[in-house]
């Protein structure tokens, strides 16, 4: 439900529609198809190490163990910063979207509110956490399912009077349109909306039996982004005309109208707007509570191996590492003081997390591809991992070149019209990145592990379950070897 409930969110809700306008339906699908193939191989790839070493802040530990510690390092802070920034947007939004109901209340009480509510559900225990995740989740599947039944019976006439069939794929210009430029485009805006799937990895280290639960989500993950993503694009294309001026992107004054508000209103629902604005209020939550979560377990991981102050490496009786959680708090209430009282400060933050996500999952695929080989010239049995990825190196090495594709594809226009500010704003996460990766290198000159001595040892205790037998047999064997004269000695000694 984390998996799914991750990759879920305003991207599907709201910017669907600009990839609509953009590339028009045929183009938008193919863009989707993709992102989602790529995101599939993506979480093969992380399932296969995140049930060979279940660990908290996997990408960073992926990175520093089979590549090399300057790129596991540049990657821990780099997705440490995605989701501390990212948390300080999302309670941005809350505001805007409690506007909805509320217009005369400050937009600063919404937003302080939701942080403290953000921060007390991480702060009880990790259940808390994973309940909360659960039910959010959950209120966005359902909507989504009940969209695309509404939606199917529109487009076959039998809700909201006229059937559409697929004559909006045939309308003008359509189904594509801008070409492969337009289709581009909207690879950026679909790998956006996939963003959060890989906190799968990051929960892995937390999971009671990360050996049966990660394959088993990884092993729905395809058919979760053919169903929620591949269906609900086809459905706004089919009633929605890629010309429409409510589409996102598209010119409109009111942008904040949602393709799937669209859609409920056209079926005859005229509650729809105040629904959906709920139903995209608890995707933003979601989305702030799995960034306080994933950043504080970021900031926890870089402590535990030194790369992070030592402070932040404590945990608490409860298992939460606080120290990490109230720093991550405190930058996003920052990042969110700057929106208010320093706009250019805020926009700077946000541009220069714009590309973490997918610096993180270019090193998903390099460190998949590094372990692999590694495992090979050990001389290890496939047959040890539990979890397999399909189609290895292909899987990998498409996943690069897509990351590669869309990292560069973000303003391909800035390079026509030599916009250099447009490019420094658009890719600054690219030199944050490369700082951070050449600091660590020069100052402990660190290089690429030789794949013969990538550390490929593994904890032996994997669940709880494992661990309470192993505990029990050291018990017994214990016990069985006691004699009469143990107690003896005992007595003497007292």
């Amino acid at each position: 439900m984390i998996a799914l409930g991750g990759s879920i969110g305003t991207g599907l809700f709201v910017a669907s529609g600009s990839a609509i306008t953009q590339a028009g339906p045929g183009g938008a699908l193919l863009a989707y198809v993709g992102i989602g193939l790529m995101v599939y191989f993506l979480m093969t790839s992380l399932g296969e190490m995140a049930t060979y070493l279940p660990v908290t802040g996997s990408f960073s530990t992926y990175a520093t163990r089979f590549v090399d510690p300057a790129f596991g390092y540049a990657m821990g802070w780099n997705y440490w910063f995605n989701w501390a920034i990212t948390l300080a947007v999302d309670v941005s939004t809350v505001a805007l979207l409690m506007k909805f109901w509320f217009p005369s209340i400050p937009s600063w009480i919404w937003s302080t509110v939701a942080l403290g509510l953000i921060f007390l559900i991480n702060a009880l225990s990790v259940k808390s956490f994973g309940e909360t995740e659960y039910w959010l989740s959950l209120i966005k599947v359902i909507t989504v399912i009940v969209f695309l039944v509404i939606g199917f019976l529109t487009i076959f006439g039998i809700m909201g009077g006229h059937a559409t069939y697929l004559e909006n794929f045939v309308y003008k210009d359509a189904p594509f349109v801008n070409g492969v430029p337009g289709i581009l485009g909207v690879f950026v805006v679909a790998g956006f909306s996939f963003q959060g799937t890989e906190l799968i990895g990051i929960t892995a280290g937390e999971s009671e039996t990360p050996e049966e639960s990660v394959p088993r989500a990884i092993k729905q993950v395809f058919w979760r982004i053919l169903l929620f993503y591949i269906l609900a694009i086809f459905v706004i294309a089919c009633i929605i005309p890629y010309t429409s001026p409510y589409l996102l992107g598209s010119g409109a004054q009111d942008i904040a109208i949602s393709p799937f508000t669209l859609v409920f209103k056209r079926a005859g629902l005229a509650s729809a707007a105040s629904v959906m604005n709920a139903v995209i209020l608890t995707s933003v939550i979601s989305s702030a509570n799995s960034g306080m979560y994933a950043s504080t377990r970021m900031l926890y991981s870089l402590a535990k191996t030194g790369d992070a102050p030592r402070v932040f490496k404590k945990i608490n009786q409860r298992g939460i590492p606080y120290p990490a959680l109230l720093g991550t708090t405190a930058v996003g209430l920052f990042t969110f003081l700057t929106s208010v009282f320093g706009e250019h400060i805020y926009t700077f933050l946000v541009s220069a997390s714009g590309l973490t996500g997918f610096i993180a999952w270019l090193g998903i695929a390099v460190s998949h591809y590094r372990f692999r080989r590694a495992f090979k010239a050990q001389g290890h049995d496939l047959n040890e991992l539990r979890y397999r990825a399909k189609w290895f190196p292909v899987g990998p090495i498409l996943s690069f070149v897509l990351c590669i594709l869309v990292i560069l594809g973000q303003d391909l226009q800035s390079f026509a019209d030599f916009d250099w500010q447009a490019i420094m704003v658009t890719y600054m996460s690219i030199p944050l990145f490369l700082i951070l990766f050449f600091y660590y290198k020069i100052k402990h000159k660190t290089k690429l592990i030789p794949l013969e001595q990538v550390d490929l040892t593994r904890p032996n205790i994997t669940s709880k379950k494992q661990a309470t037998e192993k505990m029990a047999e050291d018990v017994i064997s214990e016990i069985t070897a006691v004699t009469p004269d143990d107690f003896k000695q005992e007595d003497d000694s007292k």
